[in-house]
């Protein structure tokens, strides 16, 4: 088997032609060099290298080996020098999945932390509810899915490993002001997505009914167009309200329901260093644990 140190012996020597300045290079004992040339005959079959005088040369065989091994170790350098810039942050890709009212409100700051904290490093970024962004993560197609959930209960795989990186509101939204969702225990209700509806239907049994859901739309700016014309009523998180507010809407803080914002990751740990980097951008970006919107 051909060895790495080797090969980059027999580079060294084709560079310099001589086995003294071969060793000088490498900080290698000219015996050391000898030996290792040996050795890479012994492991080849082929007479690689023969003494001229007091010097040596590269046999024909010898040649055609230090024009590759010269072709390895250069590869060898720069794929060492690529994961060192990677695994030092100067380099690499990292990839974050949320949806619309956390792309919109927490995601542009947390990508500026990154960008001042690690310049080298590209952020990509993807629009994806919350299950989908989750099923993202389980197949490694991102490394970071932001998500908002209404419970502190686990994720239904014990893969996902999660950090708590801020808590956020969640809004009656009604054509009056001071609204509270005990007044429309007969209203039509306006629904989102599954995830978001079943937030929705957990606001309405904390007043003791279950919401009729006539419309659907997990638009938030449809959803409040739809409010203002008064097809019904819904709630939205305050992230959403943050990111965008119509005219013609009033919103009611919902007392002691919440839901938090989870950065998760997938797998063992430790996280790679810049899913780890891209998590401490979210955390300082936001302030752990405090309230995303008022």
């Amino acid at each position: 088997m051909l060895s790495l140190v080797h090969l980059k012996v027999l580079a060294a020597v084709a560079r310099h032609g001589s086995v003294t300045e071969a060793a000088k290079e490498l900080n290698y004992s000219q015996p050391s060099v000898s030996h290792h040339l040996s050795r890479l005959e012994a492991a080849t079959g082929a007479k690689l290298v023969q003494k001229v005088g007091r010097g040596i040369r590269l046999t024909p065989e010898g040649r055609l080996l230090a024009n590759r091994a010269t072709e390895i170790v250069g590869r060898v350098d720069a794929a060492a020098g690529e994961l060192a810039a990677q695994v030092g942050l100067k380099a690499g890709r990292v990839r974050l999945a949320a949806n619309a009212s956390v792309l919109a409100t927490i995601v542009p700051a947390a990508a500026a932390v990154l960008a001042e904290a690690h310049p080298g490093l590209t952020l990509s970024i993807i629009d994806r509810h919350p299950v989908e962004a989750l099923e993202m993560l389980r197949q490694g197609d991102i490394d970071v899915a932001l998500v908002p959930r209404h419970t502190d209960a686990p994720l239904d795989d014990e893969g996902f490993r999660m950090v708590h990186v801020a808590d956020d509101t969640v809004h009656l939204v009604s054509r009056r002001a001071g609204d509270s969702v005990a007044n429309h225990r007969r209203s039509a209700w306006i629904g989102g997505c599954q995830w978001c509806q079943g937030e929705l239907t957990a606001v309405c049994r904390a007043y003791g009914f279950a919401p009729r859901i006539e419309s659907v739309c997990d638009d938030m700016v449809v959803v409040q167009a739809l409010v203002a014309a008064g097809i019904g009523v819904t709630t939205l998180p305050g992230l959403s309200l943050r990111a965008h507010r119509l005219p013609g809407i009033h919103t009611t803080e919902i007392p002691d329901f919440t839901r938090r914002i989870d950065a998760v990751t997938f797998g063992e740990p430790p996280d790679p260093p810049a899913t780890s980097a891209l998590i401490d951008a979210i955390t300082e970006s936001v302030g752990s644990g405090s309230p995303a919107a008022r």
